[in-house]
């Protein structure tokens, strides 16, 4: 017998791919429904979509500031320079 997949309740893979999305602001307005749906029951979706909001604050609150292009081609010129130096 085979089952029909069923319109309000996702699977908790769909639901943590959901999730990610909601994050990322790329999910639907029909995504979200059945994520808050499926929220309300399952504890394990809850406890990724916790760990997963808590992972995102913490990302934004450590203001990663990153070396821009140039300076990063010319530390790779420097060492590949150094590289070729020490054969």
């Amino acid at each position: 017998m085979a089952y029909k997949k069923s319109v309000l309740f996702i699977s908790c893979d769909e639901a943590k791919h959901i999730c990610d999305k909601v994050q990322y602001g790329e999910a639907s307005g029909w995504e979200k429904f059945k994520l808050n749906l499926r929220l309300s029951w399952c504890r394990f979706t809850k406890a990724y979509s916790k760990r997963n909001n808590k992972l995102s604050e913490l990302v934004q609150k450590a203001e990663v500031k990153t070396l821009d292009n140039d300076l990063k081609n010319k530390m790779q010129k420097e060492l590949e320079r150094e590289l070729s130096n020490s054969k």
